[in-house]
């Protein structure tokens, strides 16, 4: 038989209780009848590190969690001076300093004359099972705040009322100080709590605030879509590191949520706690899930209200182009009564036209503005870029305004640089731009008021003003003026009519240009500026662009000129028109009796609409080519179709230029003359 080694009886008990306390969850103690511990337990001493020295006697308590220490004396005392048997949950420090859950339970071993002579019992280290039942109960907790967010804000129609529902049921579930929610700039740096919940007696943070002064950890975790956590702002921050912020407006512990949307930050929400606080890993879990919740349903609703805004302009736009085209028309319906009761030459004759003419243009430059917008909206505008002087553009678009601001007597004033401003620009497309911000300024001033533009040189751009003295605008609704179809409260009764849509095709055009539009106001009565910043060609200085009105066309006699249309009234009008202008002209309702007409009557000019009822304008031009009779003369498309694409088309076709309707009788006898010229 095996006799021990000399080292093996020098094992103490000490050292296996220490080898199994490392291995076990439990270990065993036994104290004097008094509940005092009298001689050594080498189990206690191993799980706790406490000598001998400091748990003997009632010393043991001090390896328990100071806020669980009273509590286990009151019953270990009680159980004991009771005889009876006693299990107790409490805190117990380890050797290593971690806190661990514990369940002690004990029980008196008595003698044969039943007097006790021990207590012996038994701690398990349960503190997994404690944690998992934690986690398990914080789920459940979590999940019940989750159906009791969404239940609370499912009807909800109103982003803000879903903000403002969150950050108050979050922050009472939280017990914090406040719960606050924020958009962020498109800067990335500037941010505006709009909605927040504090506790009683708490003042709301609500305000705009720069990101950067809450130091470069806050700056860092939330441009990095990381929570931002901090338990104790003064310790873990510093003042120069963002807590001067934190502590102006109250908060010593936060925990902060970024919502980051295309790479960019675009909104938080944070939890607020007055107080140093030891935030836990379920707490940010629970900030995180709610305001991921929260976000997608405040998405949601903002959607859904963008739709129903957007059904109600539409239907705002429909109600007020049927009004607008109607405007005109019944003047145009009378004018023409006039026409037919009146003298042919007379005074009235001459009013009544007049009266047409105006009330044509008005229509004309509606369904322009459709049109554009519409186009600008798909992308089919296309730029025609040249370099072209600033102050001839400014000259066109006061020329296309001149009629609104002298009839309202406005005082003009323009103001540009001595020098030339040379702009890589469609001229065309920025004279309307110009010329509707002007038209706009002329429409919202009160009779006699003051309309300047001016243009200032920046670096590399010009920045071109155009200020008035009229209505101006509520601040809080500068941001919805260059949304298509608003027209502002304000502003219904000044209008003069419009669809709402001319802001939004000056800013799209602008912005085609590279440049930018901003509009500002002080206040309602106060008047209103809209500023255009566009690029300019620094590097070219050329002489200044005299301003000289084109020459007007010169009448052309003779022409013989075919007319293809197939709208009755606009055939017959046309032909009369042309006629009374000294042409001998033929008209043909579709393309088969304009193909027979073409073969005897061998126009020089031939004025063609595509959409035609038998053939399209394209088989004509191609039909009227091929004949010997009209292989040469020019083929002039007439269509209510004008993108650029269009004008593609009908050159691809064979066309020599092409006209949109309703054609301006000057523009019509240009294109007559230059069919003279090219023969």
């Amino acid at each position: 038989m095996a006799h021990p080694s000399p080292e093996h009886e020098l094992v103490s008990d000490e050292q296996r209780a220490k080898a199994l306390a490392g291995s076990s969850q439990t270990f065993f103690w036994f104290t004097a009848p008094s509940g005092e511990i009298e001689t050594e337990v080498p189990p206690l001493a191993a799980f706790t590190g406490l000598s001998w020295d400091h748990y003997r006697g009632m010393g043991w308590l001090q390896a328990i969690h100071p806020d669980d220490r009273q509590r286990i004396r009151s019953h270990w005392l009680s159980a004991t001076s009771a005889e009876q048997s006693l299990s107790m949950t409490y805190r117990l420090r380890r050797h290593d300093g971690e806190y661990r859950h514990v369940v002690a339970q004990s029980a008196p071993v008595r003698d044969a004359d039943g007097r006790i002579v021990e207590w012996v019992g038994h701690c398990t280290d349960i503190t997994h099972a404690t944690m998992a039942e934690a986690a398990l109960k914080q789920s459940e907790e979590r999940f019940r705040l989750l159906d009791a967010l969404s239940q609370a804000t499912r009807e909800s129609t109103d982003a803000t009322a879903v903000m403002a529902l969150t950050a108050r049921l979050l922050g009472e579930h939280m017990h914090v100080t406040r719960c606050a929610y924020a958009d962020v700039d498109t800067d990335a740096d500037r941010f505006s709590i709009r909605n927040d919940w504090a506790a009683c007696g708490v003042a709301s943070s609500a305000g705009v605030y720069s990101l950067s002064l809450f130091g470069p950890q806050a700056m860092s975790d939330l441009h990095g879509g990381r929570t931002l956590v901090v338990r104790d702002v003064d310790l873990e921050l510093g003042e120069a590191g963002g807590g001067r912020m934190f502590n102006a407006i109250g908060i010593k512990a936060i925990i902060c949520a970024p919502l980051i949307k295309h790479g960019r930050l675009t909104a938080m929400m944070a939890l607020h706690q007055a107080a140093p606080r030891q935030w836990t890993a379920g707490d940010v879990l629970l900030l995180e899930n709610v305001v991921e919740r929260c976000w997608a349903h405040i998405e949601r609703v903002r959607d859904a209200a963008a739709l129903r805004e957007q059904d109600r302009r539409k239907t705002e736009f429909l109600a007020t182009l049927a009004h607008e085209l109607r405007n005109p028309l019944a003047p145009v319906r009378f004018a023409t009564e006039l026409l037919r009761r009146s003298p042919p030459g007379g005074e009235v004759a001459a009013r009544a036209q007049d009266i047409i003419e105006r009330q044509v243009s008005n229509m004309t430059r509606l369904i322009d503005d459709l049109l554009d917008i519409s186009r600008v909206s798909r992308g089919l505008i296309e730029l025609e870029l040249e370099r072209v002087a600033l102050n001839k553009v400014v000259a066109v678009a006061l020329e296309t305004s001149r009629p609104l601001l002298d009839a309202a007597g406005h005082h003009v004033e323009v103001s540009l640089p001595a020098e030339p401003v040379w702009l890589d620009a469609d001229a065309t497309r920025l004279s309307q731009v110009l010329g509707n911000l002007l038209n706009n300024a002329a429409k919202y001033t009160p009779p006699g008021g003051k309309v300047r533009l001016a243009a200032t040189l920046v670096a590399g751009a010009v920045e071109i003003d155009v200020a008035d003295s009229g209505i101006g605008i509520p601040r809080e609704q500068i941001g919805q003026l260059f949304q298509m179809f608003t027209q502002l409260p304000n502003a219904a009764s000044h209008s003069q009519g419009g669809l709402g849509i001319g802001l939004a095709l000056v800013r799209r055009l602008v912005e085609l240009h590279g440049g930018s539009v901003r509009a500002s106001s002080p206040g309602v009565g106060h008047g209103s500026t809209f500023t255009v910043v566009l690029p300019i060609e620094a590097s070219v200085r050329a002489a200044a662009v005299r301003l000289e009105p084109p020459p007007p066309a010169k009448r052309t006699l003779g022409v013989r000129v075919l007319v293809v249309e197939d709208n009755a009234d606009g055939l017959q009008s046309l032909v009369e028109l042309l006629g009374i202008a000294g042409h001998e002209v033929r008209g043909a309702p579709d393309g088969r009796t304009a193909i027979a007409l073409a073969a005897d009557f061998s126009p020089q000019l031939v004025l063609l609409d595509i959409g035609l009822p038998d053939m399209s304008g394209y088989e004509v031009a191609a039909a009227l080519r091929a004949l010997a009779a009209t292989r040469l003369c020019r083929l002039v498309a007439l269509t209510g179709w004008g993108t650029a694409d269009d004008r593609r088309k009908t050159a691809e076709a064979g066309f020599d230029e092409h006209l949109v309707k309703p054609v301006d009788p000057e523009a019509l006898e240009a294109v007559i003359a230059r069919s003279v010229l090219a023969r």
